[in-house]
């Protein structure tokens, strides 16, 4: 029952996702006017705004005008809600839950926004990284990385939220850092801005949120996602080097990975190199 409770969460939250990607590359409110077909710019009514549920009764047409209404919307809030159910089983329902269930709310946003515009909102990424970095002095980030760290520093027996908070802070100065300087040895290199400063704040926000090691593995699976999918573009789609690649979007779904998987999947890794 949990599990659902937590599944239908987020398709309520998934249906407002849709309405902060359409709206805040345009400056608009995210609150008001409700929500309105993106044809006619009729307001949708109650019954026709149920998430998922109300795309497949009207075959994905506006009552209205008949137009059709993209797929997207119901995989956004089918997303969404995957993702709450997952982050339900591996935490539990409780202060953690809410944390990191919110955080991949806002990388959905992110990920859609950067596809679409390529931009990456700074009320988003700015506003994420304070809070990532506030967060860490309550909820406790694992790093035994950090931990090591600190004692090699001299600091004996570091505590958990002095750990958490370093963590946390390291997780950011790399995440934003890392990408930071790729970023300007792309341009020293070939003279062109091979990538944008908002994935430069997306990450340190990212960093701040899951600490370093996680941070690093974001970035790994959001590299060879934008390697397959820019190669498989430029093969069978025409697209050229030159192409502009979302690179954002395919953090935000590492990021997401990481939340989900990282650790485990990092272990695993760690695993299989001290049997080799």
């Amino acid at each position: 029952m949990i599990l659902f409770f937590t599944v239908l969460i987020g398709l309520a939250i998934g249906s407002f996702l849709n309405v902060c990607i359409s709206r805040l590359p345009v400056a608009e409110s995210i609150v008001s006017p409700r929500s309105r077909c993106p044809e006619c710019r009729s307001p949708i009514a109650s019954r026709d705004n149920v998430p998922v549920l109300s795309y497949l009764f009207l075959g994905g047409r506006c009552r209205n005008c008949k137009h059709k209404i993209s797929i997207r919307y119901p995989f956004i809030e089918a997303l969404t809600a995957a993702v709450s159910g997952l982050i339900y089983l591996k935490f539990g329902l409780g202060v953690e839950w809410i944390v990191y269930f919110l955080f991949c709310a806002a990388l959905i946003v992110l990920a859609f926004i950067d596809a679409d515009h390529r931009i990456l909102p700074d009320v988003i990424t700015l506003n994420g990284l304070w809070i990532g970095l506030a967060i860490s002095v309550f909820l406790w980030l694992p790093g035994p990385l950090i931990a090591r760290l600190l004692q090699g520093l001299g600091v004996i027996h570091p505590g958990p939220r002095l750990t958490s908070i370093a963590s946390s802070l390291i997780g950011a100065v790399v995440g934003g850092g890392l990408l930071w300087f790729v970023r300007e040895a792309y341009f020293r290199l070939r003279g062109v801005e091979g990538m944008g400063f908002g994935d430069v704040k997306m990450m340190a926000m990212v960093g701040a949120f899951i600490g370093t090691a996680l941070t690093l593995f974001t970035i790994l699976v959001g590299s060879v996602l934008g390697s397959i999918i820019g190669l498989t573009l430029m093969r069978f789609a025409g697209k050229d080097r030159e192409y502009e690649l979302p690179f954002g979007t395919f953090l935000s779904f590492g990021a997401i990975l990481a939340v989900l998987y990282g650790n485990e999947l990092i272990s695993i890794y760690l695993r299989i190199l001290n049997h080799n």
